[in-house]
């Protein structure tokens, strides 16, 4: 009965953490910022994780670099971040109170951005739980795994879209730019037979 309780600990565990790994967007527009928080206690653990794609349709051309920070309860700077297009800091809170993450997009003032991003690993520590049990460590490390999987599967999908959106912009440039050619080559064609039709027209009056 007693090895019942830390194993169903474990699994409360599990389920939570698999529960609280979300995934997220948020659509900055030019000179846009966004900002979120998490209230924590003191020795929470927590993860952001995010890529960043072009609203405008430029892709890998475009510039994709946005502002990213964490500021604790007093203010202070966990994290600070320019220009960057994806990322993942992750960190332990030394105070309790609420931890803000934001996402800017104040150093382009015409391209849109979209970030997805994901906050997880938001589980309370506390050293008089610390498993004693061999198949309760199993479970966590189990738990451990399957965030980090989660983590890679978000972030491919995450890299998909910005790599499609590359490849359809490239695409819609090259079929308008083959449109482009082809008018000109029929406009010339259609000019050249007009100005020879008229330059014989021409000579036979004379």
């Amino acid at each position: 009965m007693n090895r019942t309780l830390p194993l169903l600990s474990a699994l409360v565990v599990l389920l939570s953490i698999l529960h609280m790994t979300v995934a997220h967007n948020v659509r900055l527009g030019a000179a846009g910022r966004e900002c979120f928080f998490e209230d924590l206690r003191q020795g929470d653990q927590m993860t952001v994780t995010y890529q960043v794609s072009d609203q405008e349709g430029q892709g890998s051309s475009g510039n994709l670099g946005i502002e990213f920070w964490v500021n604790d309860p007093r203010n202070a700077i966990l994290k600070s971040e320019k220009d960057v297009s994806h990322g993942e800091f992750t960190f332990t809170a030394q105070v309790a109170g609420r931890h803000i993450y934001c996402f800017s997009n104040e150093a382009s003032g015409f391209v849109s951005h979209e970030v997805g991003f994901n906050v997880h690993g938001v589980v309370y520590i506390d050293a008089s739980e610390t498993p004693t049990d061999p198949l309760e460590k199993e479970i966590k490390s189990l738990s451990a795994i399957v965030e980090q999987v989660k983590d890679e599967l978000q972030y491919l999908l995450l890299r998909e879209r910005v790599h499609r959106n590359t490849a359809e912009s490239t695409n819609s440039r090259v079929k308008w730019w083959s449109l482009f050619q082809l008018g000109v080559v029929a406009g010339t064609g259609i000019f050249q037979v007009y100005y020879l039709k008229r330059f014989f027209e021409v000579k036979s009056v004379v």
